[in-house]
C-alpha cells in the first residue's frame, strides 16, 4: 500500500520537530523528478529557509579504499559524544546503464546508523558530476532545518571532476593514504589546491612511519599552492579511523578553522558566494529544460542530430542552428 502523501505543513512541522521519518520523506520529495513533487519541494524549502544556515558543513573526499566510511563513522561518533547532532549525506555512483545505485553506506556505518544523534542518508549521484547528487544542497538545508549541528557530505570518489562539493561546504577535507605512489599524481593538484586539510588515514601498525613521512611531504606540497582567500593555512594530519587515534586533533583543527573564518568574515562571504553559484546553476538548468520543451526546438534538434550522425553537418554548426530558434 502506498503511504499517504504528507502535506507541506505536515512536512514542515515534522522537520522542525526533528522527526527523522518525516525528514527522510522530505528528502525523497526534493529528489523526485515528478513535476508535482518539485513544485511542493520548492514551497517546502522556501518555508524552511529561515531555519537553515546554522550547521557546519564538512565535505570529505578521497580515493577508493582510503577508508572514507570508516573515518566518517569514527569521527561522527566523536562528534555525537561531544553532544552534536550529525547528518551524513553519502553519495553513491549511479550505473550509466540501469541508473541504479547500491546505496550501501548504512551497512558500512552500522554503529553510526544506530546512533540516536546521527542521521545517514545515502543518495545516488545520477548524472551529476562533481561527486555529489543533484539535490545535495537542498538536502543540506532540510537537515539544517531539522536541527543538525554538523553535516558531512561524502563524495563518490576523487578526480578532476569530483570538486563540486567544494562549492557547497565550509571545509573541504581530503583523505589520503601513505605510499599511494605515482598513480595519484593525476588527481593530486586539482584536488589538493582546494583542500583545507589533508588527513592521512590508516596511520597505524607498519604504516605508521610511512604516514609520518607522507605528512611532511604533503605539508611541503601544500606550501606550493596559492594562499587561500580564507586566510587559513591548509593543515596535514594523520589518523587511524580503525584505532580511533588522531580524530580529536582533526576536530580541534576544524574548530580552529571555524573560529578563524567567522572572526575575519570569510565564513559569511563564502556562504553568500555559494548561494550565488547555486542560483546560477539552477538558472542554467531551468533555461536548458525550458528550451528543450519547445516543440520547434525538439523538431530542429532531431533534424540536426541526424545530420551530425551522418556527417552532413559539423556539430558546432548544427548546435548554432538549433540555438538560432531563440
Amino acid at each position: 500500500m502506498r503511504r499517504k502523501k504528507l502535506s507541506t505543513e505536515e512536512l514542515t512541522n515534522g522537520i522542525r520537530k526533528g522527526d527523522r521519518l518525516v525528514l527522510s520523506r522530505a528528502i525523497t520529495l526534493v529528489e523526485s523528478q515528478r513535476p508535482e513533487d518539485m513544485e511542493q519541494a520548492e514551497v517546502l524549502l522556501q518555508t524552511l529557509l529561515p531555519a537553515t544556515g546554522r550547521s557546519f558543513r564538512l565535505g570529505i573526499t578521497g580515493v577508493p579504499g582510503v577508508g572514507k566510511s570508516t573515518f566518517i563513522e569514527a569521527f561522527g561518533t566523536l562528534l555525537t559524544e561531544k553532544g552534536l547532532k550529525l547528518a551524513v549525506l553519502t553519495i553513491d555512483p549511479s550505473s550509466q546503464r540501469s541508473k541504479g545505485s547500491i546505496l550501501g553506506d548504512k551497512t558500512r556505518m552500522e554503529e553510526l546508523a544506530r546512533n540516536p544523534n546521527a542521521f545517514i542518508r545515502p543518495s545516488a549521484s545520477g548524472s551529476t558530476l562533481g561527486g555529489v547528487s543533484g539535490k545535495t544542497r537542498e538536502v543540506m538545508l532540510l537537515c539544517e532545518a531539522a536541527g543538525f549541528d554538523f553535516i558531512i557530505v561524502e563524495t563518490v570518489g576523487v578526480g578532476q571532476s569530483e570538486t563540486l562539493v567544494h562549492g557547497m561546504v565550509d571545509f573541504f577535507l581530503l583523505l589520503m593514504l601513505a605510499g599511494a605512489g605515482d598513480e595519484l599524481q593525476g588527481i593530486k593538484k586539482g584536488i589538493m589546491e582546494m583542500a583545507d586539510a589533508v588527513v592521512i588515514n590508516k596511520a597505524d601498525g607498519d604504516n605508521l612511519k610511512p604516514a609520518k613521512r607522507a605528512k611532511v611531504e604533503y605539508q611541503n606540497a601544500l606550501h606550493l599552492f596559492p594562499a587561500n582567500l580564507s586566510g587559513w593555512i591548509p593543515q596535514v594530519k594523520t589518523c587511524s579511523a580503525l584505532e580511533k587515534s588522531g580524530l580529536e586533533e582533526v576536530y580541534e583543527m576544524l574548530d580552529k578553522f571555524k573560529r578563524k573564518v567567522k572572526s575575519n568574515g570569510y565564513f559569511d562571504k563564502n556562504r553568500a558566494d555559494q548561494q550565488v553559484s547555486w542560483f546560477k546553476e539552477n538558472l542554467t538548468d531551468l533555461l536548458r529544460t525550458s528550451f528543450f520543451k519547445k516543440p520547434e526546438v525538439k523538431q530542429r534538434y532531431e533534424e540536426k542530430l541526424k545530420e551530425v550522425q551522418s556527417g552532413k553537418t559539423p556539430a558546432l554548426n548544427a548546435a548554432r542552428e538549433v540555438i538560432s530558434i531563440i
